[in-house]
């Protein structure tokens, strides 16, 4: 704590990441050499050989060996800069012989991507380490001279560091001042040094994240396949809920509705006042069940969804809501009827959260549109600390948003209020 008081500017040069991020420089021009000086010459062989049946596995080979290197950078870049780059999908023939695999690794394109990153890669270690070697041996060099200084009388016979000379005229830092200014000088260098240092990274860090990572394409894959498993998932969750809900609710009251209708049928003729007590009781119990129903299907997909739209729909959920709450819709248009169903599903969690968990005394819902994003917030002046108090319904929303590329964020410190905004993929 008592370091973070201190300027950035002066907490710079002393941190680990800047260390780090020197010895990530360091090691690597050694190992960008290395990784150019093999891959161009066992590419180089391939490529040269092809004109023979030697040159098709002397080229996938190298190709193999420069996945081998990226997996190498990529351990460096996460354990000296902290980035997590996951590996490319890995190589795979269709038959699973040399010869589908030699094929398959010709066509990668990761394979292709690490080959270029171990060609790009050693100019700019070579760039970085001398300028990086260059910047940080001056600046240090220079703010500690004056613990140094006396060297150069001792053993070189000069008073100090020579910063002119051309055989007629020299001029030497020695006296109190000049050694003091080159100090100050070597004091700004070693506090600019890290902010130099990390820019350089910057550019490893594009280079080990846009060339040693997966494809945008399989990246996409892998990204849709997740939330095709969501999707699947919370589809299977609903039909339990709503097996659940019919068996639990209005399946063991119309059973228990037959029972009475068939004794009020015995009792008619010898008993009409006691059947007409039973009839009543039935009548009751399908009151019930119609209405255990009619929840039922508004908790899936109303009806006013379907057929007036969010405003009314969220409106008549607002209606329901143990708190006042205000609805604001402005739309221009209505999304597809999958995203109006999750915005209102949304927005039904929620305020039913609201309800159970947020003490609140008034709430507000607010939907939008935002370019290509439809927006839908909900606000309320409760407690707060709806992470803990409803986290698992959350994530469920997370997910059914998420299935769709949306996000959903949350606000809500502890004694409130609470903003949760999902941001949904606008679809008209």
């Amino acid at each position: 704590m008592a370091s973070h008081r201190l300027p950035a500017a002066i907490r710079a040069p002393f941190e680990a990441r800047t260390w780090r991020a020197l010895l990530y420089v360091l090691i690597g021009l050694p190992l960008g050499v290395l990784w150019f000086a093999l891959s161009v010459s066992f590419v180089s062989a391939g490529v040269g050989l092809l004109i023979t049946f030697l040159g098709v596995p002397i080229l996938a080979g190298a190709l193999a060996m420069c996945r081998g290197f990226g997996a190498v950078e990529r351990a460096r870049a996460r354990g000296l800069l902290g980035l997590d780059v996951r590996p490319p999908e890995p190589v795979r023939g269709r038959t699973g012989g040399a010869f589908s695999w030699m094929g398959a690794m010709l066509k990668s394109g990761a394979a292709w991507r690490h080959l270029l990153y171990a060609v790009v890669h050693m100019p700019w270690a070579v760039f970085s380490f001398t300028v990086t070697v260059t910047f940080w041996a001056t600046g240090w060099g220079l703010f500690l001279y004056p613990l140094w200084q006396w060297v150069f009388p001792a053993y070189l016979g000069q008073d100090g560091m020579q910063l002119y000379g051309d055989g007629s005229h020299d001029l030497y830092l020695d006296s109190p001042f000049e050694i003091a200014v080159t100090s100050a000088v070597g004091l700004l260098l070693v506090m600019v040094g890290p902010w130099l240092l990390r820019g350089l990274v910057a550019v490893d860090r594009v280079l080990v994240s846009g060339l040693l990572g997966p494809s945008r394409l399989a990246t996409r894959v892998t990204e849709l396949e997740s939330d095709r498993g969501v999707v699947v998932d919370t589809a299977a969750a609903d039909l339990r809920r709503i097996e659940r809900a019919l068996h639990d609710g209005a399946q063991a009251r119309l059973a228990a509705l037959a029972m009475d209708l068939g004794l009020a049928k015995e009792k008619l003729a010898a008993d009409p006042q006691a059947a007409a007590v039973l009839v009543d009781e039935a009548h009751g119990e399908v009151k019930l069940a119609l209405r255990e129903l009619r929840d039922l299907a508004r908790g899936i997909h109303p009806a006013v969804l379907t057929d007036r739209g969010l405003d009314a729909a969220l409106s008549a959920v607002a209606s329901r809501c143990a708190v006042p709450v205000s609805v604001d819709v402005d739309l221009p248009a209505r999304p597809l009827p999958a995203i109006e169903g999750i915005a209102y599903f949304t927005v039904s969690e929620l305020l039913r959260n609201v309800t159970e968990h947020a003490g609140a005394r008034r709430a507000w819902v607010d939907v939008w549109r935002a370019g290509d994003r439809l927006m839908v917030q909900v606000r309320d002046d409760g407690v707060g600390g709806a992470e803990s108090l409803a986290g698992r319904s959350l994530a469920g929303l997370t997910e059914r948003v998420g299935a769709v590329d949306g996000v959903l964020a949350v606000d809500s410190p502890a004694g409130g209020p609470t903003t949760v905004t999902a941001e949904l993929p606008w679809r008209a």
